[in-house]
């Protein structure tokens, strides 16, 4: 039991869940106690946890068989690379010299209300100005680029989870 390649499926889900819901939790620590205000790709990326942290649930609810289980898997890193790709253009943005950065643009339920929904995603995904800025370091790296390493983190436990051998 000792070594986690050989843990149960279902334990896995539940640890990618644990996971998601903690990095939920502390983003809403970094909000209302920290006073950091989420930019529109932190918001993204919080729906990419939530929407995995539902499926890590789900799965390890679900007594699955081998299909339904490497469904699991697959969605759940389906969600993964949607949030990596999200933040890496997150830390992309942030590398951007200030002479390159992005003007600042409408905040996000602005957009949601003014514009259909296929432009407010053009327009979250080209950035703005809010998105370069760093406001919150660990080790040297920004948030984005620790959620960049948990959803990497976290693709390959869904995979491992989704397809590993009873």
């Amino acid at each position: 039991m000792l070594n986690p390649w050989r843990w149960p499926p279902r334990l896995l889900f539940f640890l990618g869940f644990l996971a998601c819901f903690s990095l939920l939790a502390y983003a809403l620590y970094a909000d209302h106690l920290l006073g950091l205000d989420p930019c529109p790709l932190c918001i993204v990326q919080r729906l990419f946890f939530i929407l995995m942290g539902a499926v890590f649930l789900l799965a390890a609810m679900h007594r699955a068989g081998r299909l339904m289980r490497g469904l699991y898997g697959l969605l759940a890193f389906l969600f993964s690379v949607g949030g990596a790709l999200t933040a890496g253009r997150h830390v992309y943005l942030q590398s951007l010299p200030p002479d390159r950065v992005p003007e600042c643009g409408p905040g996000l339920a602005y957009m949601l209300e003014a514009f259909p929904l296929r432009k407010v995603v053009e327009m979250v995904f080209t950035g703005s100005g809010e998105c370069a800025k760093v406001d919150w370091t660990f080790l040297g790296l920004s948030m984005p680029a620790w959620t960049l390493i948990w959803f990497v983190f976290l693709g390959l436990l869904s995979l491992r989870a989704g397809f590993a051998a009873r």
